[in-house]
């Protein structure tokens, strides 16, 4: 496709900013969720890592980008201590597109508002590459996790995740 949606350009100018190697990937739009993808491309779980946009609950809403592996899920606990708050959620469907032009299945933190914080959990950096989302459900980014330490407001997070099978700490 050689007509980009605007986010997915925005979200290639930030990664050429970067100077950070990356290969685009293509895939259908109804295959771009992470399980999917993984299954019909052959790619593990442990090499694809979710953006999760989480939000604060309650009149002054903080929102945050978590970045973890498709084979573990994000700890409840950590992600409510790095927000300072008691409660938490996703960041709805709408409110991700109205925040970031991106949509669901292909939300990356290149080119997310500049003072987000992105909290990376630890397992991500172990990792020879890993596929993100490009900003729209047809793209994929394969690229070393060595980016996230140029990206501004990042911190590697050890307990961001636990893995699927482990219960939720609260």
């Amino acid at each position: 496709m050689t007509d980009r949606p605007p986010v997915e350009k925005r979200v290639m100018a930030h990664l050429a900013a970067l100077g950070f190697p990356f290969e685009l990937l293509t895939c259908e739009e109804d295959r771009a969720d992470t399980r999917t993808f993984c299954a019909d491309t052959g790619y593990a779980l442990e090499n694809a890592a979710n953006t999760l946009l989480v939000t604060s609950r309650g009149s002054n809403r903080v929102y945050a980008a978590c970045v973890l592996l498709a084979s573990t899920r994000l700890d409840n606990r950590t992600c409510r201590s790095l927000l300072g708050c008691n409660r938490t959620s996703f960041a709805t469907t709408d409110d991700v597109r109205a925040l970031t032009g991106m949509l669901v299945g292909g939300v990356t933190v290149f080119g997310l508002p500049e003072n987000w914080p992105i909290y990376v959990d630890g397992r991500v950096y172990d990792q020879p590459f890993v596929i993100l989302g490009s900003g729209a459900r047809h793209g994929k980014i394969r690229i070393s996790p060595d980016v996230f330490t140029v990206l501004r407001n990042v911190r590697r997070v050890n307990d961001l995740a636990v893995p699927v099978d482990e219960p939720d700490r609260g």
